[in-house]
């Protein structure tokens, strides 16, 4: 009888170690999965200029950098020759990519003249303030955008 409890006991200890397994998914399922959740389509924090940090709001802050970025633009380009040169011009459209390391680089989405207006813009806008690039999952991504800049004129 002794034995028949000690066999019992032993098949029940043995049958309910297969309970505690647990089934661990597969690496690159859960990579999937995990990259199926991302919204690559939008950024966790809009880039930043030093000026707009201190504000909390995200929507707030966004509209800060883009305030920054056409104040800037425009000051720029108000000592620029662009509207000399084009008089015709009255705005302008321009494809600025911030990349991850906080460089910018800004192109004209004027179809003519843009090589020369992409020239001006290399040589004006050097020194252009620093920005803080945008921000997904906590890690410094590329961000673009196309901004629209009035010309003033003088």
């Amino acid at each position: 009888m002794k034995n028949i409890f000690q066999i019992l006991l032993f098949l029940l200890i043995f049958q309910s170690c297969q309970y505690f397994e647990k089934n661990v998914p597969a690496k690159d399922d859960l990579v999937k999965k995990e990259l199926n959740k991302i919204n690559w389509d939008q950024v966790d924090e809009f880039p930043s200029a030093s000026q707009c940090d201190s504000i909390i709001e995200k929507e707030e802050r966004k509209n800060c950098f883009f305030s920054f970025l056409s104040q800037t633009i425009q000051q720029k380009l108000a000592i620029d020759s662009i509207k000399k040169l084009y008089p015709k011009i009255d705005s302008l459209s321009l494809k600025i990519t911030v990349l991850s390391d906080s460089k910018l680089v800004f192109e004209s989405q004027d179809t003519l003249n843009k090589s020369k207006i992409d020239s001006l813009l290399k040589i004006h806008f050097n020194d252009f303030p620093t920005v803080e690039p945008a921000i997904k999952r906590g890690m410094k991504v590329k961000s673009q955008f196309v901004l629209p800049v009035i010309l003033k004129n003088k």
